[in-house]
C-alpha cells in the first residue's frame, strides 16, 4: 500500500475525523481526495461499520470501504474512556479540521464539544453533519438518509405515482450531506485565513436534501402546486426520456430545446416535426408530451443501442446508453478522464473505483491508497503527532485504548 504525501490543493491540511456510517466520512474522503492529510478515528477491535456494510462483499471485507476510507489513516481509539479522550483531545488541537457525525450532545458529553476544543485551538473548523442539525425541534433524534430523504421531500418525487415511491439504489442524502460538509468546511477555511478563526460548519442531512429541491417549494408557495411523482420524465420536458431500442436495451435522450429538437427531428426524417404547433415550442411540447414520447419510441425501436446513439452524435442531439457498472468501468471518456481508475490494495487487490472529483488543473487530488486495514496507522499517528514511545503505545494497547 503505498502511502505518501498527496500534493493536491488540501495538502498540509490536517484532518480528525470521528464518528462512522456516510455522511461524515464521505466529507472525509472528498477532504482527503483533495489532500488533506484525515486520520480516521476508529473504535478499537470493531472499527467502522462501514467496514462490514455493502451489498457485495469480497472474502467477507466490504468493497464500500476502500472508497469511503481512501487516502486515510486509520487510527484505533476508544473515545468513550477518558484517556482515549485525552488523546483525542491532543490530536485536534494541532488540527486545522475535526469532522464527525455522531448525534448531537455526543461529543460534548465526553469534553470534546467545539468550546471545549477552542480553549486550545481557537483556529478549529468543526465540520457536524447529522441527521437534523445542531438545532430545532428534531436535532436530538436518531436520523439517517433513509428518513431524510423522506421528511425532505426527495423519496416522494421519486418513481411512478400509481405505486409506493422508491429509493435510489445509493445513499444520496447521506453523500449529499457530506459534500455540503465539504464545501461548507472549505469556506470556513477562507474565513479562517482572513479572521484566524474556526467555526461549525452545520449540515443537516435533511438540509441537504432540501438544498437540492429545485423550485419544488417556491411552486407550492406560489401556486399551491404540489410536485408529484412522474416516473422515467419530467413533466412538461420533452422529449426529454428513457427511450427503447431495436436490441432490447435503452437509451436517454435529452432534445427538449427548440434548436435541438429540429435536430432530433431531421435525424428521425420527420423534419416536419419541428414546424408542427403541436411541437413547435418547448411549451408545446410539454403539453403534448406523451404523443411525443410515443413517437420517438417508435423511431428508436428501428435501431440498435449502438447504431442509435451514432445517429444522435451525428446530429449532435443529447443522448447516452443507460449504464450499470459494467458499462461505466468499460467506457473509454470515464478512464481518460481518471473518472474511472484503479487501485492496488494488499487487502483487496487491483480494485476499479470512481476517480476524484473536482478536478483542478494545477492541484489535482488523485487515489493514493484504499481504505486501510484497522488501526494500520495507528503507531504511526501517536509517535509523529504526539511523540509517544513505543512503551506508551504498548501501554495503551494492553489497556484496550487503541
Amino acid at each position: 500500500m503505498t502511502q505518501t504525501p498527496n500534493p493536491g490543493a488540501l495538502a498540509g491540511i490536517r484532518v480528525v475525523e470521528v464518528g462512522s456510517f456516510i455522511a461524515g466520512p464521505f466529507c472525509g474522503q472528498l477532504l482527503a481526495d483533495l489532500g488533506a492529510d484525515v486520520v480516521k478515528v476508529e473504535p478499537p477491535q470493531s472499527g467502522d461499520v462501514m467496514r462490514q456494510w455493502g451489498a457485495v462483499q469480497l472474502d467477507g471485507k466490504s468493497l464500500w470501504w476502500p472508497v469511503i476510507a481512501r487516502n486515510k489513516r486509520s487510527l484505533t481509539l476508544d473515545l468513550r474512556t477518558g484517556r482515549g479522550q485525552e488523546i483525542a483531545r491532543a490530536l485536534i488541537a494541532e488540527a486545522d479540521i475535526l469532522v464527525e457525525n455522531f448525534r448531537p450532545g455526543t461529543l460534548e458529553k465526553w469534553g470534546l464539544g467545539p468550546d471545549d476544543l477552542w480553549t486550545t485551538n481557537p483556529g478549529l473548523i468543526v465540520a457536524r453533519v447529522s441527521g437534523f442539525g445542531q438545532t430545532g425541534p428534531y436535532s436530538r433524534d436518531a436520523g439517517f438518509g433513509a428518513i431524510a430523504e423522506a421528511m425532505g421531500g426527495l423519496r416522494t418525487l421519486a418513481g411512478f405515482p400509481d405505486r409506493p415511491p422508491p429509493r435510489a439504489g445509493l445513499s444520496i442524502g447521506d453523500s449529499l450531506a457530506g459534500a455540503f460538509a465539504a464545501l461548507g468546511t472549505l469556506a470556513a477555511l477562507e474565513a479562517r485565513r482572513r479572521t484566524g478563526k474556526g467555526q461549525v460548519v452545520d449540515v443537516g442531512i435533511t438540509d441537504a436534501v432540501l438544498a437540492v429541491q429545485e423550485s419544488v417549494l417556491s411552486e407550492y408557495s406560489a401556486t399551491g402546486a404540489l410536485r408529484e411523482r412522474t416516473g422515467t420524465r419530467l413533466p412538461g420536458i420533452a422529449p426529454s426520456n428513457l427511450y427503447p431500442t431495436r436490441d432490447g436495451q435503452w437509451a436517454i435522450i435529452g432534445a427538449n430545446g427548440d434548436a435541438i429538437f429540429k435536430r432530433l427531428a431531421q435525424a428521425m426524417g420527420a423534419s416536419e416535426l419541428a414546424a408542427d404547433p403541436r411541437y413547435a415550442t418547448h411549451r408545446a411540447r410539454g403539453t403534448h408530451q406523451q404523443e411525443l414520447d410515443d413517437r420517438v419510441a417508435v423511431w428508436t425501436r428501428t435501431l440498435p443501442l449502438a447504431e442509435l446513439l451514432a445517429v444522435l452524435k451525428r446530429a449532435a442531439v443529447p443522448a447516452g446508453p443507460l449504464n450499470d457498472a459494467a458499462g461505466i468501468v468499460q467506457d473509454a471518456h470515464f478512464r481518460e478522464r481518471g473518472a474511472v481508475v484503479e487501485v492496488e490494495s494488499e487487502e483487496y487487490g487491483r480494485l476499479t473505483m470512481q476517480g476524484v472529483t473536482p478536478r483542478l488543473s494545477e492541484t489535482p487530488g488523485a487515489v493514493q491508497w484504499a481504505g486501510p486495514p484497522l488501526g494500520h496507522h495507528t503507531r504511526e499517528v501517536l509517535s509523529e503527532r504526539l511523540g509517544l514511545s513505543a512503551a506508551d503505545i504498548a501501554q495503551l494497547k494492553a489497556d484496550g485504548v487503541i
